[in-house]
């Protein structure tokens, strides 16, 4: 498996422990941009755009042994033999097939509103939409947004979507390859096979939008004996944007405790 040299952003001084900052699905190292900047203050945060995401190169494959793959070459082209990791939904899941892949990288791990499960929901009617949208008709992104609306009703979810269509060469494009997505789909909603692998069992959060089903306990300790879980009220699988002071007090606190 051939890994990706992933584009990335980075917060805060050198001095500092790192942390990596792992994204989701259709996100971006921008979507956590806020985030970074205020952990900043304490850690050396590089936020990773994924492959095929952001500024990272496109490649066929996308899976989470191949995920994974790029992160290790992150680090070891940065030098970084020690790290924490904080990965939300699809990035939750890269980092933690990493760490029980390479639990010696690993000081802490933070696992975003995500568990080490196969789910059941598709992604098949949302990427459709994104393909079927006439981009050579399209002026701006308010109209993108309003042809969206039926298919994807949540407005903040649609504008979340539309960060991935920019503006080049005076027309609209995707920034990302929805073919690919389209295709990789299944790999993201699976989580490969756990059987010859030994639990990780160093310093482990679990946090959780209150509103949200995708994390339950029992999903977790099998394989993360030491976690600990953290439920955040008001707020669903975007937990970081919908309780942004909450979520940070959450990850501070356990990054800094011995």
């Amino acid at each position: 498996m051939a890994a990706v040299d992933l584009a990335f952003e980075e917060f805060g001084s050198a001095d500092n422990l790192p942390l990596i900052i792992l994204h989701g699905f259709f996100a971006s190292s921008r979507n956590w941009r806020s985030i970074a900047e205020k952990l900043s203050a304490k850690f050396h945060v590089y936020v990773l755009d994924m492959r095929n995401h952001g500024e990272s190169p496109h490649n066929p494959c996308m899976d989470y042994p191949a995920m994974a793959a790029d992160l290790l070459l992150f680090l070891n082209n940065h030098r970084l033999n020690s790290v924490s990791l904080l990965g939300h939904s699809m990035g939750g899941k890269v980092a933690m097939w990493f760490a029980l892949n390479n639990p010696g990288y690993v000081n802490k791990l933070i696992v975003v509103d995500i568990a080490p499960v196969n789910y059941k929901h598709r992604f098949d009617d949302l990427i459709q939409a994104l393909k079927a949208l006439p981009l050579n008709e399209i002026s701006n992104r308010k109209q993108a947004e309003i042809l969206l609306a039926s298919v994807i009703p949540e407005l903040s979810y649609r504008q979340f979507l539309l960060q991935n269509l920019i503006l080049k060469n005076g027309g609209y494009c995707w920034r990302i390859d929805l073919d690919i997505f389209q295709r990789m789909a299944p790999n993201i909603i699976a989580f490969p096979d756990t059987g010859h692998l030994a639990p990780f069992t160093r310093k482990t959060l679990f946090i959780a939008g209150e509103n949200s089903n995708y994390l339950k306990p029992y999903n977790i300790t099998k394989l993360f004996p030491t976690a600990i879980l953290s439920i955040v009220a008001s707020a669903g699988h975007w937990l970081h944007v919908q309780q942004p002071g909450v979520f940070l007090a959450l990850v501070e606190k356990f990054l800094q405790d011995g």
